[in-house]
Order: structure tokens, then sequence, then C-alpha cells
């Protein structure tokens, strides 16, 4: 199983897109600043991901959602983010955040 997901950093609100194979080893990655580019705006929350059966969809997937460079269009997915066939947040046992329409947490 392979995800695409979406970080957003509790610092500035901003988002990182990625792609692994293992989400909890790759969040714990993230937040403990092993990541050059991520290091700086830690701690962060996955706000999305969707699953894919093979890398490469997952890496399609991926360069799409960079491509987007577009927070109204990032939100647009969290915000109908149910838990259908592109990802199962009430049951991920990871730090899931919801955001309202100013891209802050919903606490």
């Amino acid at each position: 199983m392979f995800f695409v997901y979406i970080l957003m950093s509790e610092v500035d609100s901003s988002f990182y897109i990625g792609q692994t194979n293992d989400l909890n080893k790759r969040i714990e990655y993230h937040n403990l600043g092993l990541s050059k580019y991520t290091s700086r705006k830690k701690p962060w929350k996955v706000v999305y991901f969707e699953k894919y059966s093979t890398r490469k969809e997952a890496i399609k997937r991926e360069r799409f959602l960079k491509k987007q460079r577009n927070s109204d269009f990032y939100n647009s997915l969290i915000d109908n983010w149910s838990g259908s066939s592109v990802g199962y947040p009430e049951n991920s046992g990871l730090p899931v955040t919801k955001t309202n329409d100013t891209n802050k947490p919903i606490k």
C-alpha cells in the first residue's frame, strides 16, 4: 500500500505534499526534523491522505497535487475528505487535523 499525503505545519499552516509506503514512519521522520525542507516548520499534522496500490500511481498523484500550488485547491480536498475510498481519517490512528476556511486547525 502506498500513500499520498498532505501535511500542515502547526507553525505557519503551510502545506507539504509527499508519498510513502509507510505513512506513520514518514510523519515521524518529518516531525523529528530529519527532512531538510520540513524541519524548519515542524511540528506537522496529517490533514489528508490517499491510498494507492502501486508507487507509480502514488507518484503520479503526488506530482499532480504539487503542480496545483493552490491552497484553495488543497483546502477543498481537505474539507471534502470524508473517509471514502481515498482515505480513512477516523480509522487511521494518525494525528489528523481538520482545518477551517482560514487554513487554521479546528481545535
